[in-house]
């Protein structure tokens, strides 16, 4: 769930994700905010809350634990199981024929 902003919280500038740099996360790696939602575990409403940057009025800030699955999905890995990487499928370049 959406964190949000009390009176006393006080954020460091260089900690936040905007909605922006979120949305553009989002753009760079050609999904569609059910595609984000579902590689990083959400709902599609709350990947709707962290681009508008608010819900209910109030401000919603976009959780470490999100941000740091956004740079993992952008470096390609897919998962992680404590061990192990499990990277996102590219597409196989085509082999060039072996000479024989």
């Amino acid at each position: 769930m959406a964190r949000r902003l009390d009176d006393e919280d006080t954020l460091d500038e260089e900690q936040v994700m905007a909605p922006e740099q979120f949305r553009a996360w989002r753009k760079g790696l050609g999904l569609k905010q059910r595609d984000a939602a579902d590689r990083l575990g959400l709902k599609k409403r709350m990947i709707q809350y962290y681009e508008k940057g608010k819900r209910d009025g109030k401000p919603v800030v976009i959780p470490k634990t999100v941000r740091l699955a956004c740079a993992a999905l952008a470096h390609g890995v897919a998962d992680f199981d404590g061990v192990s990487e499990r990277h996102l499928q590219a597409a196989a370049p085509a082999e060039a024929p072996v000479a024989g």
